[in-house]
């Protein structure tokens, strides 16, 4: 069993100035991701919260630095991947948000059940072709660990945003994903695009429809379908390095008040996240644990640059 939770940089937070314990310029949230994907959709639902409930008196606007598979905003993977001289320390930890489950997808006309699809994989002329976003990231370590577990061959092919690998899996030009949930909601809710299950140790906890006749709920978990892989990412707000604790304190009250929103506790349902809150050491304690247990995935899917 493979059981992690990717510690990605979701989210970055950069703020041009400050006077007193406020921000007094517009507040930036830089997203290391494409258009329409789980983490740019996140920050906009943060912008959205802030400004609605008066969370804070500067504007905040949502910047995309998707390029170079998020190199433009220092994701967490990228240090090992790229061999860069920098990784999440170089930052300033505030919050983790949320977790975000993965879940494996086929085509509607697809394979019906997990053994289905790996058995059709396996017999397969070529490698099935699975969609993600980005090489040597989350998804894309996924993919290896699956091969490693059962044995299926496929062929991983990056796209700029989760959106984009959904839009690829409807056309038939892969024959599967392992987007977020809210990558592939519309999709889903349309019934172009089948859940064959979720890599998690337990079901999402949502039950209210989705589809015509399926909850988030309702999707088993790959361990009841005999695939034993668990993978979670979180979704995390840093800040530049060297800030002072004041301004660390605002931005960690001010998410934690985020978190208290009807947007956030919305959001959370409609895009099957799990919440969660922390901060401080306990974040730290966090980030340090998967910082450990991501090099351990990295190392043996081969992905650390020499």
């Amino acid at each position: 069993m493979v059981k992690t939770t990717a510690a990605i940089a979701a989210l970055l937070l950069s703020t041009p100035a400050f006077a007193g314990w406020e921000p007094s310029k517009p507040v930036e949230i830089v997203v290391a991701a494409g258009a329409g994907g789980a983490s740019d959709q996140m920050a906009r639902m943060m912008q959205a919260a802030i400004q609605k409930n008066n969370l804070m008196k500067q504007p905040m606007v949502v910047s995309l630095k998707g390029g170079a598979s998020g190199a433009e905003a220092l994701i967490y993977m990228l240090p090992l991947s790229a061999k860069i001289p920098f990784n999440w320390r170089d930052l300033t930890p505030v919050s983790v948000i949320a977790l975000d489950q993965f879940v494996l997808w086929d085509n509607a006309s697809g394979p019906k059940t997990v053994k289905e699809f790996i058995e059709a994989a396996k017999a397969a002329s070529a490698p099935f072709k699975m969609g993600g976003t980005g090489s040597k990231r989350e998804d894309h370590v996924l993919t290896v660990f699956m091969e490693q577990k059962t044995g299926a061959k496929f062929s991983y092919l990056p796209y700029k945003s989760g959106g984009e690998a959904a839009t690829q899996l409807v056309g038939g030009h892969t024959e599967s994903n392992v987007n977020n949930p809210s990558e592939n909601l519309e999709v889903w809710r349309a019934g172009q695009v089948r859940a064959l299950c979720v890599f998690d140790k337990e079901r999402i906890s949502y039950k209210t429809k989705v589809t015509e006749t399926q909850s988030w709920n309702d999707i088993p978990t790959c361990k009841e379908e005999g695939l034993d892989l668990q993978y979670l990412m979180l979704r995390a707000m840093f800040l530049p390095g060297k800030v002072t604790q004041e301004q660390q304190a605002f931005y960690a009250d001010l998410f934690q008040k985020v978190t208290q929103t009807a947007e956030y506790k919305d959001y959370m349902e409609k895009q099957a996240l799990k919440p969660i809150f922390l901060t401080g050491k306990d974040m730290v304690e966090f980030l340090e644990d998967d910082d450990k247990l991501n090099a351990s995935l990295m190392n043996a899917a081969g992905f650390v640059a020499k």
